[in-house]
């Protein structure tokens, strides 16, 4: 349900009424500056209506004009009563500035147009008023019902520990990965070597009749290297395979590649060597991490993926501004993203895990140096070996294939790197 500013609205209402009547006013034309004079009455109706004459004050002699008597003054200043000649008498106004100086002013018809304007204008300023209070308490009532849930600092801590948690995921990350580019050469090594020993005729899942080892054998294809190195095309090209045939062939060294690369381990037993060096350097940072680094890089991981949904969700309720613009129904999500934020990050803060993530990171930010430290990590490694080898196997394990169901084992054949 989208948020309709309805006190928005009552509040441009009232400022908009406000400045009608400020206009009203601002144009409505000033009283001008009058003298009051005699006036002759030379004729009157009953209304008032009255033909008059008079001296002008400011010397243009005598004047006559229609002006509106006062129907109400006394008998004795109307005609024929008042003097003598049957004229009446009665007081007046004239200009005495501007254009028209001297000219009668008729204060009533002249100012009745001006009052209605400024009636106009006062009317207006009372109802615009009233709905400008209105809006402004109700909108600010409105705004503060809104604001609710609004938690920057929470949201704030909550940031930090999910980017806390993030950098030991990722430190933990680096480390395997570079165990694992050190341990990958090394192994295909071995895996190539054993592949090289092992002849065509060792292959399983294939029928031997159909293989034609021999024929393989002839043309210098004797091993399971040489088949992966020949591949489909040249299996079916050059010796005259079916091209099915020669595809199962490939397939079944790729499954003997996979059994040999389960079971061929890189072992350290021929001593320093570069490779097994930077290998030993790379495993050395988990080593010394110890275990906690693992299942530490792990809880971040998992907290970081909890943080980040919630964290999206309660993005409004980092300031006023953003929570005010929500409509009530993401508002309402937003207030129990909050409240979810608030149970994650109690637990994190009785489990410790924010001094936990920043101590691993600090652990696992110790990288190799193979040039200065290389004989103090062998010294190292022969120390504790099991160590190694146990970090070893742990960081691997998925980087070897798993077995597939039915596929047919190959004697394992440890070697040394």
């Amino acid at each position: 349900m989208r948020h309709v500013p309805v006190f928005r609205w009552v509040l441009a209402l009232g400022l908009a009424l406000i400045t009608w009547s400020a206009v009203l006013y601002a144009t409505t034309p000033d009283f001008p500056e009058l003298k009051q004079v005699e006036l002759t009455v030379l004729d009157e109706k009953p209304d008032g209506a009255c033909t008059v004459t008079w001296v002008d004050p400011y010397g243009a002699g005598e004047l006559e004009g229609a002006y509106r008597c006062d129907p109400e003054r006394d008998t004795t200043l109307k005609a024929p009563h008042y003097d003598d000649r049957g004229f009446g008498w009665d007081t007046g106004w004239v200009r005495a500035e501007g254009p028209g100086k001297g000219d009668l002013y008729a204060l009533e018809e002249e100012t009745a147009a001006d009052d209605a304007r400024i009636d106009l204008s006062d009317a207006l300023v009372m109802i615009g008023l009233p709905l400008t209070v209105v809006a402004v308490v109700g909108g600010n009532v409105r705004s503060l019902r809104r604001a609710r849930g609004v938690r920057p600092r929470l949201i704030r801590r909550a940031t930090r520990l999910k980017e806390a948690a993030e950098l030991v995921a990722q430190d933990h990350r680096r480390a395997v990965e570079a165990v694992r580019a050190a341990w990958e050469p090394l192994h295909q090594e071995l895996v190539d070597g054993e592949l090289g020993r092992i002849p065509v005729s060792r292959m399983r899942g294939l029928a031997e009749k159909r293989l034609r080892a021999g024929e393989l054998e002839q043309g210098g294809v004797r091993t399971v290297r040489d088949v992966l190195d020949a591949g489909t095309w040249a299996l079916a090209q050059f010796f005259g395979m079916e091209r099915g045939l020669a595809e199962q062939t490939v397939a079944a060294a790729r499954r003997t590649a996979d059994a040999v690369g389960r079971e061929v381990t890189v072992r350290f037993d021929a001593g320093p060597e570069p490779r097994t060096t930077a290998l030993l350097a790379a495993l050395r940072v988990l080593v010394d991490a110890g275990p906690g680094a693992h299942h530490t890089a792990r809880a971040g991981s998992g907290l970081a993926a909890r943080l980040e949904p919630l964290l999206i969700a309660a993005e409004p309720a980092s300031g006023v501004r953003e929570m005010l613009r929500t409509s009530p129904y993401e508002r309402d999500n937003v207030v129990s993203a909050v409240h979810k934020l608030r149970l994650v990050l109690a637990e994190a803060e009785r489990e410790g895990l924010a001094e936990r993530f920043a101590q691993a990171s600090v652990d696992l930010l110790r990288g190799p140096d193979t040039d200065a430290d290389g004989l103090a990590t062998w010294a190292d490694f022969e120390a504790r070996p099991a160590k190694y080898y146990g970090a070893l196997a742990k960081t691997i394990e998925k980087s070897v294939a798993p077995p597939r169901p039915g596929t047919p084992g190959v004697p394992g054949r440890g070697r040394r790197g």
